[in-house]
């Protein structure tokens, strides 16, 4: 039987509605769903390829558990066994460290790190469960893919506003100007900035008379439709953004308008950008200094305007620094906090708004890592440290791994290292729905159910969109016999951590639950305040404790209906009976009870970006030369793990090297012809590509491929592998603040093959 069901597409930041055509029990077809509240029926390739992603045959079905030093299948039961036998005992013999209170403790936890992918923030269970999990841990030893992407911007936003995660984002849909720097929309489909339809958003900003600008090495889609495209050379964002700030100050448009009482630290920042002429800057960003002028002018004479930086400028050498001054640019010119300008969203299930005043503020480095000594931010460690940690002897060397939808050995720089210190490991358990080049470790792998059996609510995303909105859907298909659903694998593992092996696993949601309800109700600024917890919990409904879970914070949550405080606020209950979703309205001013900063003002000058303006200050006198490396996004792909599904495949999503004309016929290249590409990890022979898209000296390398290892079931992956742009950085370069590797402005060298 034939029918249609409705889903929210997992597969990237835009949270498109979609809606599938059903046969059975597998998804045959899915389009866009035209009565969607936030997407409106917009639609890209990686959602029409829903269907194909669902049922590809090389996604594991059942666990895999080592013995005798092979993957073979085995039961859910003894999935788990294998998995507390394996971890306990490094628990028990270690005991857990206290991340979150740093000198409550001395030990760093038990020698197993956690590594978490970007998939995690695409489902309900990996934003429900592992916060749960690390803090049943208790390793200091936490790795995220945030090091190799947004990190920067958690750490801005902290210094700025006091909470790593107020990341305020372009109000797309009614700014009149929007700056957009290192970042492709029309192949990301956004990212940090979560807005369906972002082709249709820019066009839409063009029709009513406004205004977008592209600064960016590579002409990309984003490029071509904006009004003017600066080719800046890469790296460099942060002396052409200070030089923009420069003249904001010199020619008097600095005027930050009404939210002058709640910011602090304006002298400071006018001090810092005093060496950074858009003349002494022109040379190194090779943009020239009357067209940055220009740039500031153009900014601050909109009547409303919007900066948006993303990969391009967080994966630099001064990620933080230009982060900050994405921020800092709206901030001068009177665009913070107001319609058209930056806002900050208010998600359905975030915490309800509290009055105003001091926080606790956001802090840096309050551990290290063992062997390089590099500083936590938002409590990880950089993952380009990953492997020191595991392969250099001593005390406290990572022995074992929770890896959670994660591929490192192709998304982290030195693959080759990571790769031979996984091996090496005690223990490794993985939770992945494919045997790739990273789980091919794990002595255990536990694979959740494919997305059409899971069910949908963007927590993380919900907090970066570009209209407040809330929507939900159930799995679409039920999971099959004997299939646990990702939460309860989750929570079972949990519980695997702590001994308990065969417990109930809602034994971990009820925990939650009772835990979150007690606070609130300690809470004199809750509405349910004085009341018992218990009682508050016998309210929830929800079919599962993961629907339990959120029905209670979308109660609890600013639009809720506070367990009967509000009858007309959200519930579980109410958003399911809008399966289209529910429209919150556009974004709000939030200033000053969003801030969390310990002087509950916006802290535009703290002291370790001063410090780091100071670095960037020693950079004026350089002049380097020699070819750069960046990234490129397809917009059929999301770094490795969709490289297996056929459709996908093919036409532009290509793994070649880009190349400007002028540097192929200086360096005798030929279109097609291969080219060995060295940088200071390794080296690579790659496809050549020769393209005006790419500016003169860059050349562009896309993410994620690599997919030529042994040992993985990844069938059509393997057949057109790529070649691993990582490999070609040693990952000694990072953002000091953020920890976040350079991936972007790489130096390397290209050479044809004879």
């Amino acid at each position: 039987m034939t029918r249609t069901a409705l889903r929210i597409c997992p597969l990237c930041e835009a949270t498109c509605g979609l809606s599938v055509t059903v046969d059975g029990d597998r998804v045959t077809a899915a389009r866009g769903d035209r009565d969607d509240i936030f997407s409106k029926g917009f639609i890209c390739p990686k959602g029409a390829s829903f269907g194909e992603l669902d049922a590809d045959p090389d996604r594991l079905t059942r666990p895999l558990v080592r013995r005798n030093g092979a993957l073979t299948e085995a039961t859910w039961d003894e999935a788990f066994a294998a998995v507390q036998a394996g971890l306990r005992p490094l628990i028990e013999a270690h005991g857990s460290g206290s991340p979150e209170l740093p000198g409550a403790r001395e030990a760093a936890g038990p020698p197993v790190a956690v590594v978490l992918g970007n998939p995690n923030v695409h489902t309900v269970a990996g934003a429900l469960y592992p916060p749960v999990l690390l803090a049943a841990l208790g390793s200091r030893s936490v790795f995220t893919a945030s090091t190799v992407d947004q990190m920067p911007k958690h750490v801005s936003s902290g210094l700025l506003y006091g909470d790593p995660l107020a990341i305020p984002v372009p109000d797309l849909d009614r700014t009149d100007h929007l700056l957009v720097i290192g970042a492709n929309p029309l192949d990301s489909n956004g990212s940090l900035c979560t807005a369906p339809d972002f082709p249709g958003r820019i066009r839409a900003l063009r029709r009513r008379g406004g205004r977008l600008t592209v600064i960016d090495p590579r002409r990309t889609r984003t490029a071509k439709l904006a009004d003017e495209h600066l080719a800046v050379r890469p790296g460099t964002d942060a002396l052409l953004l200070f030089a923009m700030v420069r003249v904001l100050f010199e020619e008097g448009l600095a005027d930050v308008g009404e939210r002058a009482g709640h910011l602090t630290g304006i002298d400071e920042v006018e001090r810092l950008a005093a060496d950074f002429t858009p003349e002494v800057v022109a040379p190194l960003c090779e943009v020239p200094a009357e067209r940055i002028r220009r740039l500031a002018r153009e900014l601050a004479a909109a009547e409303t305007a919007a900066v948006y930086g993303r990969i391009g400028s967080t994966t630099v050498e001064f990620g933080t620094l230009t982060s900050w001054l994405v921020d800092v640019l709206a901030i001068l010119t009177g665009n913070f906090d107001r319609p058209g300008g930056i806002m900050f969203p208010l998600s359905a299930t975030g915490a309800a708004p509290r009055p105003a005043g001091p926080g606790r503020g956001f802090a840096l480095g309050r551990w290290h890592s063992r062997v390089s000594g590099h500083p936590e931010a938002k409590s990880e460690l950089p993952i380009v440290a990953l492997a020191e940690e595991i392969d250099t002897p001593g005390e406290g060397r990572v022995r074992a791994a929770v890896v959670i939808a994660a591929n490192p050995v192709l998304s982290v720089p030195d693959g080759d290292r990571l790769d031979a210190a996984l091996a090496s490991l005690d223990f490794m358990v993985s939770v992945d729905p494919y045997l790739n080049e990273t789980s091919r470790h794990a002595d255990v792998v536990l694979p959740p159910p494919p997305p059409s059996r899971s069910p949908h609510f963007d927590y993380a995303f919900n907090a970066l969109a570009v209209r407040n909105q809330a929507r939900y859907t159930r799995a679409v298909l039920p999971l099959a016999d004997g299939q646990p659903d990702e939460c309860e694998i989750h929570a079972r593992l949990i519980l695997c951590l702590g001994g308990q092996d065969g417990a109930d696993p809602g034994l971990v949601d009820a925990m939650v639950i009772g835990t979150a309800l007690g606070k609130a109700a300690g809470d004199p600024h809750s509405p349910v305040y004085g009341r018992q917890p218990d009682a508050l919990a016998q309210e929830l409904t929800g079919r599962t404790g993961a629907e339990r879970r959120l029905d209670m914070m979308l109660r609890l949550g600013p639009y809720g209906e506070g367990f009967g405080a509000d009858p007309e606020g959200l519930t579980l209950d109410r958003l399911l009976a809008h399966p289209h979703g529910i429209d919150l309205g556009p974004l709000a001013p939030r200033v000053p009870g969003v801030l969390r900063t310990r002087s509950g003002a916006v802290e535009l000058c703290p002291g370790p970006i001063a410090a780091e303006a100071a670095r960037l200050r020693g950079r004026l006198a350089r002049r380097p030369d020699g070819m750069l490396l960046v990234g490129r996004r397809h917009l059929r792909s999301n770094n490795s793990w969709l490289h297996n599904v056929p459709a996908l495949t093919g036409g532009s999503n290509r793994c070649t090297v880009q190349v400007h004309p002028d540097d192929a016929a200086r360096l005798e290249l030929t279109d097609g012809g291969p080219a060995r590409l060295k940088g200071d990890g390794g080296e690579l022979e790659v496809p050549v590509e020769i393209t005006e898209a790419v500016r003169p000296g860059v050349v562009s390398l896309p993410h994620g491929w690599g997919h030529n290892r042994t040992g993985t079931r990844l069938g059509v992956a393997a057949a057109d592998p790529g070649v691993n742009v990582n490999q070609l950085n040693a990952g000694r370069l990072l953002d000091p603040l953020s920890g976040t590797a350079v991936l972007n402005g790489l130096p390397v060298v290209l050479t044809p093959v004879r």
